[in-house]
C-alpha cells in the first residue's frame, strides 16, 4: 500500500512534538513537509535529519502556512494535522474548512497518542489561554516542592527557534547557559524567574530523550506548559490556569477547553482585579465541564522595584510578547503598575517603532498603545531596543518576565514588574501538593 501523504500544520513546538511521537518511525504515512505560523522566520528552514530519523535522511522542508492549499494540491495530500495552540475553536474550523477545500482529511491528534509516560511522578501546569498566569503558578509549585525538600525540574513547552539538531536536548543552571544556547528574550522570559529560584530546567526539541534525561537527576517532573497546549508528558497531577479577564474563552479556545476538562486542578486567577461577573463565568464553565476538579482562586499581585518612579510620569509600558500578540489581551503586568501607581499618561509607541517590530503590529492590528518585547532574533532585538528608545517618555514600564535591561541598552530610566501567585481561601496549592505527594515517598518512585 502507497504511504499516507501529511502536512503537519505547526509554530516549532507540537507540530515537531507529534512528529516524533506519531510519524518519526511511522512507515505508513509520509511527512512531506511542516507549515509554520506565529513564528517568524521559521518557514524556509528544514527540519533536520539528525531529528527526523532514517525515514527522512534530507529531512523534512518547513514552508509558510500561506502556501497550505497549494502544498496540498501539488503533493497530493491525504492528510493535514493541525498541531499549534491558543486557537479559538472557530478558528480551528475554518482552518480544516482550507484543508477539506483543497482536497484532505483534517486530523487532531488526541493526548493519549502523544503524551509521554514517566517513570516518576509528573506535575503539569497549563492553562486555557496564553496570560492566564501559568508562570507564576508553576514558580508556586516550584516554592512548594522546595519547602518540601523533594528533588524536582521543570520542563518546559518547547520554543526551538534556532539550530534544531543542537537544541535537541537543552538544559539550563544558570543565566550564563541561556547566553551559551543563544536564547531569544521569548526563551529568557520563560526560563530565567525558574533559574534565579535555582531550579534546573529543560528543553529543546525531542522531549523523549529530554524526559530521560530529567529522570536520571529528578524525583518529581514538572512540566511548565507554553501557551494553551496540552502537556507533552502524561500528568498524574494537572493544574490548569483560567484568566477570568477573558471569561468564556476556557471553552472557546483549543486546546484550551481539553486541558479545563482534562485538570484536576483549576485555578482562576487575577481575582484581585477581575470582575465578578468574569470570576462566575468561568466558575460556572468550570462546574460544567469538569465538575470534580478542586478549584482554587487566586492573586497575581504585582511588585514594583521603584514605584514612585511611575508616579505622575509618561511612561512607555513593554508587556510580555505572547501575552499581547496571540494571547489577545489588551494589557498586562505593565498597564497595571501604570494604573496603579499613577503614571500621567501611557504613551503610544506605535509611531515610533522600528524595523521588524512594526511587522509585529501588521500581524496583530489589536495591539493597541503597547509595545510587545518581541525578540525572536538579534534583528528583532536590536529593533525592540531602537523602538524603546526613540519613545519620548520619562520611564519605561518592564512588565515582562525577563529583564529587559539585561539584554538591550535602555536609555531611559526604567522599572521592572513582577508578579506572583497568591491564593486565596481554601483549599490551597499547599493542601493539594501535600496530599498528592503523600502518594510518592522522598527519594522513592511511584507506589
Amino acid at each position: 500500500m502507497p504511504r499516507r501523504r501529511v502536512i503537519i500544520m505547526g509554530a516549532a513546538g507540537r507540530d515537531f512534538h507529534n512528529f516524533n511521537m506519531c510519524y518519526r518511525n511511522n512507515r505508513e504515512d509520509q511527512v512531506v513537509c511542516f507549515t509554520a505560523t506565529q513564528i517568524p522566520d521559521i518557514d524556509g528552514r528544514a527540519y533536520p535529519p539528525a531529528l527526523a530519523g532514517p525515514l527522512y535522511p534530507k529531512g523534512i522542508p518547513i514552508h509558510a502556512e500561506e502556501e497550505l492549499e497549494s502544498l496540498i494540491r501539488r503533493h497530493r495530500i491525504d492528510q493535514v494535522v493541525f498541531a499549534y495552540s491558543d486557537v479559538s475553536h472557530v478558528s480551528v474550523m475554518h482552518q480544516a474548512s482550507r484543508v477539506q477545500d483543497a482536497g484532505a482529511d483534517f486530523v487532531l491528534l488526541g493526548p493519549k497518542r502523544t503524551m509521554l509516560h514517566s517513570k516518576k511522578p509528573v506535575i503539569a501546569i497549563t492553562a486555557v489561554r496564553t496570560g492566564s498566569g501559568k508562570s507564576q503558578t508553576t514558580r508556586r509549585v516550584a516554592q512548594l516542592l522546595k519547602e518540601k525538600r523533594r528533588k524536582f525540574a521543570v520542563a518546559r513547552h518547547p520554543m526551538p527557534y534556532g539550530d534544531l539538531t543542537k537544541q535537541m536536548v537543552q538544559r539550563f543552571r544558570s543565566i550564563a547557559d541561556m547566553k551559551r544556547h543563544n536564547c531569544t528574550i521569548e526563551e529568557m522570559e520563560e526560563y530565567e524567574p525558574h533559574l534565579r529560584m535555582g531550579t534546573v530546567v529543560f528543553a529543546g526539541v525531542d522531549y523523549a530523550k529530554i524526559l530521560a534525561a530529567m529522570e536520571k537527576e529528578a524525583e518529581i517532573i514538572v512540566w511548565d506548559g507554553g501557551n494553551n497546549d496540552t502537556p507533552f508528558f502524561a500528568p498524574d497531577l494537572h493544574i490548569v490556569v483560567a484568566d477570568p479577564h477573558r471569561p468564556g474563552h476556557e471553552v472557546t479556545y483549543y486546546p484550551g477547553e481539553t486541558n479545563l476538562r482534562r485538570a484536576d486542578v483549576v485555578i482562576i486567577n487575577k481575582v484581585e482585579s477581575a470582575p465578578r461577573a468574569g470570576i462566575d463565568t468561568v466558575r460556572k464553565n468550570v462546574s460544567e465541564a469538569n465538575p470534580d476538579a478542586w478549584v482554587i482562586e487566586a492573586a497575581s499581585p504585582i511588585f514594583v522595584d521603584n514605584p514612585e518612579a511611575i508616579t505622575g510620569k509618561r511612561a512607555l509600558v513593554v508587556e510580555d510578547g505572547p501575552t499581547l500578540t496571540h494571547g489577545d489581551m489588551k494589557y498586562g503586568a505593565g498597564v497595571v503598575a501604570a494604573r496603579k501607581w499613577g503614571a500621567r499618561e501611557v504613551i503610544d509607541p506605535r509611531p515610533y517603532v522600528k524595523g521588524r517590530i512594526k511587522e509585529t503590529y501588521e500581524q496583530y492590528r489589536d495591539i493597541g498603545p503597547l509595545l510587545p518585547a518581541m525578540g525572536y532574533g538579534d534583528e528583532q532585538v536590536q529593533d525592540l531596543e531602537r523602538t524603546i528608545n526613540a519613545v519620548p517618555c520619562d520611564v519605561v514600564i518592564i512588565g515582562t518576565p525577563v529583564d529587559l535591561r539585561r539584554i538591550i541598552d535602555i536609555k531611559k530610566p526604567s522599572v521592572r514588574v513582577r508578579y506572583e501567585l497568591q491564593e486565596i481561601g481554601e483549599p490551597t496549592l499547599g493542601d493539594i501538593l501535600e496530599e498528592f505527594l503523600k502518594k510518592y515517598p522522598k527519594r522513592g518512585g511511584k507506589k
